[in-house]
């Protein structure tokens, strides 16, 4: 297939350094020192103590690209829209795009951009870390999960999770994918949330009465617009998840409190604003993720 990976950064990197082994691979970075260096040196990616290196294309620009099968999006959520509109050109009446950022509701932007029908959404369960421009480092290896939000009448998810297989990764396709995307946002939306507006680190939510009642609530309110979606939502085992892992990682920082510490912006309109955006949509009341959102929104504002 003809791929093009929209982001070099440490998950970009990732899938594109593998997915260039049996495709033709386009990397898109608007940084040209990290472009060069994939260009001259090679994408070289470090697991199990050894440095590997792949040969994707590194461009700053799309233009003059065609016939494009696949379009991966792998820049924070914030910068999907200028990067779908950047590179809108390489957008054919066949390609398809797909998702695998952080959060939900990503697919009411690419819909802007692809027919529902060509638009996959999903996750990754592989994590990286950049080690400099055009090096990357493959932490946990883990699943590649995807859907569609229509029936998938050409078969392109086999053909997907074939050609991702055979690149190394773990690809499963699954008929709800949306399922699986709000399993994994209950605790970003109530945990991340609420460390990100203290400050704190994760184990200071358990163990504090007042910060523990905010993040039940904010569960409560989630778990009310998956129900509403059509989605499974057991409450008390939601919960018991998010407890254990505030017990378990005492000292762990998430992205969202990372990002307010360090004054940048946060992804929080497609973490916490997912369930505001849904509970609008399926008029459920969610006051406290409208002031998660806010809040978030105001402290990124501070100097």
């Amino acid at each position: 297939m003809k791929i093009v990976v929209i982001g070099a950064g440490a998950m970009g990197s990732i899938y594109g350094g593998y997915l260039s082994q049996n495709n033709e691979v386009y990397m898109v970075d608007s940084n040209p020192e990290i472009v060069d260096a994939i260009n001259k040196e090679g994408l070289k990616i470090d697991e199990d103590g050894v440095t590997n290196i792949y040969h994707p294309t590194a461009v700053t620009s799309t233009e003059g690209i065609t016939d494009v099968d696949f379009v991966i999006l792998f820049v924070k959520s914030i910068f999907s829209k200028a990067a779908l509109e950047g590179n809108k050109n390489i957008i054919s009446d066949h390609t398809r795009l797909l998702t695998l950022q952080n959060g939900a509701g990503h697919e009411h932007l690419l819909m802007q951009y692809a027919p529902k029908d060509r638009v996959i959404i999903g996750t990754t369960e592989d994590n990286g870390a950049v080690l400099g421009k055009g090096h990357v480092r493959r932490g946990v290896v883990g699943k590649t999960n995807a859907g569609m939000l229509t029936e998938d009448s050409e078969g392109f998810l086999a053909k997907m999770k074939e050609s991702f297989d055979s690149c190394g990764f773990q690809c499963k396709v699954f008929d709800n994918i949306q399922q699986l995307i709000w399993d994994k946002l209950f605790t970003n939306v109530s945990l991340s949330a609420v460390t990100g507006i203290l400050q704190v680190d994760m184990g200071y939510i358990a163990s504090n009465e007042y910060a523990w009642n905010m993040t039940k609530t904010l569960i409560h309110e989630a778990v009310l617009v998956a129900h509403a979606m059509g989605l499974e939502a057991d409450e008390e085992a939601i919960v018991k998840k998010v407890q254990e892992t505030s017990v378990n990682n005492p000292n762990g920082c998430t992205s969202i409190r990372a990002d307010l510490r360090d004054g940048r912006r946060t992804e929080v309109d497609t973490i916490s604003g997912a369930v505001v955006r849904a509970g609008y949509e399926y008029n459920i009341a969610v006051p406290n993720h409208e002031f998660v959102v806010n809040m978030v929104h105001a402290m990124e504002g501070r100097d």
